[in-house]
């Protein structure tokens, strides 16, 4: 499929974004507004305040008045099938995220995480939907903690969904990645607060704990591109840099002092991507790694080694694993301040 077929996909269609008031709903709403011709776009989220802001925000570039507000949360099953009335695609963000948190709630998390992604499935093959791609995180892989798990099985619901879709047009997809440098909640933000405020000793779990960069916007784009792509049963994952976090705070402040709190409740050291344990089922592409599913009634229509721009994924070795800790390439101090000025981030 060419690039001019690509960049229609979306013209006069509606896209729907669960919890589309966080930081990659603000991103994929404005990319959606100023760069797409939708029909329509709907944000549903269950925070008014913030639906409110959203909507005075993106008023002047909303030229069309195409952006919709639904008051809503993925556990309710009845509200998203309602919302999902007339989309075309949907991009499913909503999630509760906190590891620490997550230890301390887990019957909240699994209620959002997954008994949410159930209802976003059921509502999409009852609306008819034609895709639906669902946001995952490093966490789901091998997971150790509470919130790790309840993306993990999240992923499986909507990766196995497709088995059971039948002559029906609905897709299910994933795209996993790891924190994202400038959104609320990353440690990027948290250790420029930390700058901000005079602090001198920056706190850190370990000395070797590495993490791959990614952006909000390249993080969004990515989602964009595997939405447009995708054909049913993959979980996407880009291929990006790591850095270690002792340098993340030398390229904040080079005169700042590590003080070590020992590791958090569910913390893992470095972030994994693709696991060792899904070698047999991983692609390799230019630009990112396919994991497709290892139980696949739905293989025989779909060659996930081709994918629509004709370009064909190698299988990757025995030995392979794609962690941040191992990653052929990382940021240097000099290529991470480099980072934080492109983001317009103040650093000394």
């Amino acid at each position: 499929m060419d690039k001019k077929k690509l960049k229609n996909l979306f013209k006069k269609k509606s896209v729907l974004i669960t919890g589309g008031t966080g930081s990659l709903g603000n991103e994929l709403a404005k990319i959606f507004l100023t760069e797409y011709s939708l029909r329509r776009l709907v944000i549903f989220s269950r925070d008014e305040l913030k639906q409110s802001e959203m909507a005075k925000h993106y008023k002047k570039i909303d030229k069309k008045e195409i952006l919709r507000f639904f008051l809503g949360d993925v556990r309710d099953a009845d509200r998203l099938k309602f919302a999902m009335k007339d989309i075309d695609y949907v991009v499913h963000a909503a999630a509760l995220k906190h590891v620490d948190l997550a230890e301390y709630n887990p019957i909240e998390h699994v209620n959002t995480n997954i008994i949410g992604a159930k209802n976003v499935i059921e509502s999409a093959f009852d609306k008819d939907v034609h895709k639906v791609v669902a946001l995952s995180t490093d966490k789901a892989a091998n997971p150790v903690n509470l919130y790790g798990a309840t993306k993990l099985v999240s992923d499986k619901l909507f990766v196995s969904a497709n088995n059971i879709s039948g002559d029906q047009k609905t897709r299910f997809s994933v795209v996993r990645y790891g924190n994202v440098a400038n959104s609320r909640g990353s440690v990027l933000p948290y250790f420029l607060d930390l700058k901000k405020k005079g602090t001198t000793h920056f706190p850190i779990t370990d000395k070797d704990m590495t993490r791959f960069w990614i952006t909000l916007d390249e993080s969004v784009r990515f989602v964009v591109e595997c939405l447009k792509v995708m054909e049913g049963g993959e979980i996407f994952i880009p291929k990006l840099k790591s850095f270690k976090v002792t340098d993340l705070i030398k390229a904040i402040d080079s005169k700042a002092k590590i003080k070590l709190i020992g590791i958090r409740p569910g913390e893992k050291l470095h972030e994994v991507m693709c696991p060792n344990e899904e070698v047999q089922n991983t692609l390799e592409f230019k630009k990112n790694y396919i994991i497709y599913p290892s139980i696949n009634k739905y293989a025989g229509r779909n060659l996930y080694n081709l994918n629509l721009r004709k370009r064909k994924g190698t299988n990757v070795n025995k030995n392979f694993e794609y962690n941040s800790k191992d990653n052929k390439e990382f940021l240097s101090i000099s290529e991470l301040k480099k980072e934080l000025k492109r983001l317009k981030f103040k650093i000394s």
